[in-house]
């Protein structure tokens, strides 16, 4: 999990916030940057094609490799494939070429992401997730160090072309983790067979299979299957989980993008932000990340999940306070501290969150449809944070990312309560059965 999660941690600032600082040297206006953005939209839509990953078979690859070491495989070759384009565009005069060479790597890491999920959560029983996840989170944050205070290193030392030839490289550590790891076993539980069983017969109408019926009966297992799987398990309240899952991360992501043009504007060097932004942020993510998976531990998932929304948020405040005092080392200290301890903190709480929503039985799917949800409202607002900086200031930007985290807040007070008051009700119907 250690390096399945560097690969795919690696792929995502290449064609974030390490891409909007080549683009920013470029001298690429901020609010072009800012639609760069969207390029991110791509792993908050995966959900789409969740189903193929989970049920479809690759001729020749899952065959000897099974469903998700060959799905994986697919990615990373496209992710390689998808960085050396990039490094074949001039950013100056080919930049929609250069976009959609950034979309085939997202688009490619996205559906590694796909399989690399459904392969954590079936390899291990529910007890060790914790501990998968945090390996896995380990190794996603050592990417984005490479990937991010990496790749100015040698775009500061060299050239952007080695800086992304280098990455491309390094995507090595994820294929050959898939040729030796095993292929975990996939279950279906009875309840989730009985779903599945009563779709099917609906769609067939016990009649003669033709080859239409056969694949609709597929979509109804492999797609809708899995939604309904889970708006049963959890009725009404489904929505306001999707809804909470949508907005956690909605303040956090939408302020990311600009970043690292924000360090340069201020006047910082890319020395100075890979040592201070990255180096040593990386460092207080993986603390922030051991903090919060030792109180899931000890509280359960609410309590930190609570703590991890609002910490978010309060950073965005310091952000702003950077906006204003200018280009000085001990407060990008502070901020990138501040950040990115909350960051790793919140995320701990919200993977183990995330985890114990899905059912086994559609892993790629369900998960998928968590982690599109959780990213895509972020990611759409994120294309317009370069048109707010130009039209105001990069103070006005980070309060107002601030802002968007109040949502979140509130949502994970509500989800948090309802859990309580479903678990003693659960209780209580245990008691009342013991009596009986």
């Amino acid at each position: 999990m250690l390096f399945l999660g560097f690969a795919a941690g690696l792929p995502l600032l290449l064609v974030f916030s390490t891409l909007s600082a080549w683009l920013r040297e470029m001298e690429v206006s901020r609010s072009a940057i800012g639609f760069f953005g969207w390029v991110g939209i791509t792993y908050s839509v995966k959900v789409f094609w969740a189903p193929i990953v989970d049920r479809l078979r690759l001729p020749l690859l899952t065959r000897a490799l099974g469903q998700r070491r060959s799905w994986m495989l697919a990615g990373q070759l496209g992710i390689i494939v998808g960085l050396l384009a990039m490094v074949a565009c001039d950013p100056e005069t080919q930049l929609v070429a250069l976009a959609l060479c950034a979309v085939l790597v997202a688009f490619s890491s996205a559906t590694q992401d796909i399989a690399i999920d459904a392969f954590r959560i079936e390899s291990a029983v529910t007890e060790y997730q914790g501990a998968m996840s945090a390996s896995y989170i380990t190794g996603y944050r050592i990417a984005m160090l490479v990937a991010g205070a990496g790749a100015l290193y040698i775009a500061e030392f060299s050239s952007w072309m080695w800086a992304y030839v280098s990455m491309a490289a390094l995507m090595g550590v994820g294929v050959i983790t898939v040729l030796l790891i095993r292929e975990p076993r996939h279950e279906i539980n009875a309840q989730t067979d009985d779903i599945e069983s009563h779709l099917i017969e609906q769609v067939l109408h016990h009649q003669p299979q033709t080859r239409s019926q056969r694949l609709a009966a597929w979509f109804a297992s492999a797609v809708v299957a899995p939604f309904v799987e889970f708006f049963q398990r959890n009725g009404r309240f489904a929505i306001l989980v999707l809804l909470f899952i949508g907005l956690y991360r909605l303040s956090d992501i939408t302020m990311g993008i600009m970043a690292n043009p924000f360090y340069l504007d201020l006047g910082f060097s890319k020395t100075e932000i890979a040592d201070i932004g990255k180096v040593f942020g990386f460092f207080m993510t993986i603390a922030g990340t051991f903090i919060g998976g030792l109180l899931v531990v000890r509280y359960g998932v609410f309590r930190p999940l609570i703590a991890g929304a609002v910490l978010v948020a309060v950073t965005n405040v310091l952000f702003a306070q950077l906006a204003l005092a200018g280009p000085d080392l001990t407060w990008l200290a502070i901020v990138i501290s501040a950040d990115n301890l909350s960051g790793g903190f919140a995320n701990a709480a919200f993977i183990a969150y995330l985890s114990g929503m899905t059912n086994r039985a559609y892993t790629a799917t369900q998960y998928a449809l968590f982690s599109s949800l959780m990213t895509l409202p972020g990611k759409f607002l994120s294309g317009f944070s370069g048109i707010i900086v130009d039209a105001y200031d990069y103070h006005s930007f980070f309060l107002y990312a601030a802002f968007m985290g109040i949502p979140a807040i509130i949502l994970a007070v509500v989800v948090a309560r309802h859990n309580g008051r479903h678990l003693q009700g659960m209780e209580a119907e245990e008691s009342n059965a013991v009596k009986s």
